[in-house]
C-alpha cells in the first residue's frame, strides 16, 4: 500500500507523478528543482542559490511526511554543469552530519526539467 505525499511548501509536480509517495516506512520524494513556492518562480540567480531551494523544498515534503533529513538514506543528485558540484555540495553538506549521511551519486546530464541546473531526489525512512 502507499500514500501519497503532497505539501503546498514544495512546488507541484509538472508531470504525472507526485511529490512523494511514503510505502510502508519508506519514502521516496521525486526530484525537486529550484521552484519558490511563494513566488512560483524558478530562483536560478546563482547555483548557491538554485541548490538552497531546491534543499528547502525537499526538507518541505520531509516535513509533511514527519520526517527529516536525519531520515535520508539516499540522494541523487542531477546537474548540468560538474564545475558546480564544490558549490552544490557545500549547500547540500550543510543540510547534513556528515559522520550518518546519505549515501548518494552525483551526475551531470544534458538537460534538467525548465532548464534548471540542480534536481535532486531523495529516499527516507522512518
Amino acid at each position: 500500500m502507499k500514500t501519497i505525499i503532497t505539501t503546498p511548501n514544495a512546488p507541484a509536480p509538472l508531470g504525472p507523478y507526485n511529490q512523494a509517495i511514503l510505502s510502508g516506512n519508506t519514502l521516496y520524494i521525486s526530484g525537486q528543482i529550484a521552484i519558490n513556492t511563494q513566488t512560483n518562480t524558478l530562483v536560478l540567480s546563482n547555483i548557491k542559490a538554485e541548490t538552497t531551494q531546491v534543499m528547502q523544498n525537499l526538507e518541505a515534503v520531509l516535513k509533511a511526511a514527519n520526517m527529516t533529513f536525519e531520515n535520508v538514506v539516499k540522494s541523487s543528485i542531477f546537474i548540468s554543469n560538474m564545475d558546480d558540484f564544490n558549490t552544490i555540495n557545500e549547500v547540500y553538506g550543510s543540510y547534513f552530519n556528515e559522520a550518518t549521511a546519505p549515501a548518494r551519486e552525483t551526475v551531470q546530464v544534458a538537460k534538467l526539467p525548465k532548464n534548471v541546473n540542480v534536481e535532486i531526489s531523495m529516499i527516507a525512512v522512518k
